[in-house]
């Protein structure tokens, strides 16, 4: 019935239902559909992260805490795999107690590009014990003043380190009173 209506249409000299010539373009607007969506979205993420970034507040205190003396050492674990060990020093130049904080080491390549990135919780060496201990601030907090070697233990280095140093910044400090 569809066909016959159409030719019949057509030899009446009727207008006929209009057939495509070309390519459809509706895959193009899909398309461009997609990538303003993508771009949208983009967009609205970029906002977001770089907000959050900015949102989170740096402790004024952070300027008052020193490290220095950084080395690195290595050991043997128990299981028979490699520990890394940066070791340093710690000066507490404000006027609290530090009873935590962390520090974040860079690890470069050899392009000089950030390789490995870790933020590790300060064990500082623990007083009155009669070997070389090391334990958290907050069982022998940092007071005003004070100095004390500590330890980040590292567990797993990249194998694209350039073997350099790592730099090393205090991101977060704990006080009290």
């Amino acid at each position: 019935m569809g066909d016959s209506e159409h030719y019949r249409a057509a030899d009446a000299g009727l207008a006929a239902p209009a057939e495509e010539d070309g390519p459809s373009l509706a895959p193009w607007v899909m398309g461009i559909l997609v990538v303003v969506v993508l771009v949208a979205v983009v967009v609205v993420a970029g906002h977001y992260s770089a907000g959050s970034g900015q949102s989170v507040p740096t402790n004024p205190y952070i300027g008052k805490v020193e490290v220095s003396g950084l080395h690195m050492a290595t050991a043997e674990n128990f299981a028979g795999g490699t520990v890394t060990y940066i070791e340093g020093r710690m000066t507490n130049h404000g006027d609290r107690r530090i009873t935590g904080a962390r520090i974040e080491i860079l690890f470069k390549d050899s392009l000089g590009q950030i390789a490995q990135k870790d933020a590790l919780p300060v064990m500082v060496a623990q007083p009155n014990i009669p070997y070389l201990d090391y334990g958290p601030l907050d069982l022998a907090p940092l007071a005003p003043g004070q100095a004390r070697d500590f330890r980040l233990t590292i567990e797993h280095i990249t194998t694209e380190w350039d073997g350099q140093l790592p730099q090393a910044r205090v991101v977060s400090v704990n006080t009290g009173g």
